[in-house]
């Protein structure tokens, strides 16, 4: 059996479409979350305005999920640390650093009332040292944004791979090749679809074929890591 895992990062506000098509295909799903950013209140995607400046991509603002929304939108599914405000590790002092990181997950903690014990490394940044805080912090995995044929042989859970990214143009052949090692993880950011129904139709498609896979279930990161990987 082919265990099928998937994360999203940042807690933007395209999530709120993706997660109605998680709800339809019955799939699970982490979601690292930068609390830091969040604004109180949801703020909905859109496109940029002729002339207007900031952090976009292809001049689409993806959005962010409000703290009075967080429950709502990611209650039925994980939600793990991406640091409080998507620090660099290789910025900052590492004790600074991995308060940031234990923050973020501390809050997360106290709003969903129950254990986050995932991470996500901002930027896919890693440091020796980083590995070492967020092992001894209690975090159970650190996932970064290398590729692996065979995530199962990652030696150490705090720099755990994934197989690919949700656009990869070759997700289908290299979930085929999963079912030899038992586990397929794929991640991405839901604002990479932005608002072309087209790629949202891809990605649709990409979770209604899994689910009709009598081979594959859904499961967490952190269940397949502790499984798998230990």
């Amino acid at each position: 059996m082919l265990n099928v895992v998937q994360c999203w990062d940042d807690g933007v506000s395209t999530d709120i479409r993706l997660i109605e098509l998680l709800h339809k295909y019955g799939a699970k799903a982490t979601f690292n979350l930068c609390p830091g950013h969040c604004p109180l209140h949801t703020v909905m995607p859109r496109w940029m305005k002729y002339g207007e400046h900031g952090c976009s991509d292809r001049g689409f603002l993806s959005g962010r999920i409000g703290t009075q929304d967080l429950v709502a939108v990611y209650g039925d599914f994980q939600v793990a640390s991406h640091c409080w405000k998507h620090e660099n590790v290789n910025n900052m002092p590492p004790d600074q650093w991995i308060k940031c990181a234990v923050d973020a997950r501390k809050y997360l903690e106290d709003l969903f009332q129950r254990s986050c014990p995932g991470f996500a490394w901002p930027y896919g940044q890693v440091t020796e040292v980083a590995k070492t805080l967020l092992r001894e912090a209690g975090f159970v995995y650190g996932r970064t944004t290398q590729n692996l044929a065979d995530i199962t042989q990652c030696k150490d859970a705090m720099t755990l791979a994934t197989n690919c990214h949700f656009q990869d143009p070759a997700f289908y052949e290299k979930y085929e090749a999963a079912k030899e090692t038992g586990v397929f993880y794929f991640w991405g950011h839901s604002y990479e679809t932005m608002d072309y129904d087209k790629l949202w139709e891809q990605l649709e498609y990409k979770l209604r074929f899994i689910c009709e896979d009598s081979n594959s279930r859904w499961a967490n990161v952190a269940e397949v890591v502790t499984l798998s990987i230990g």
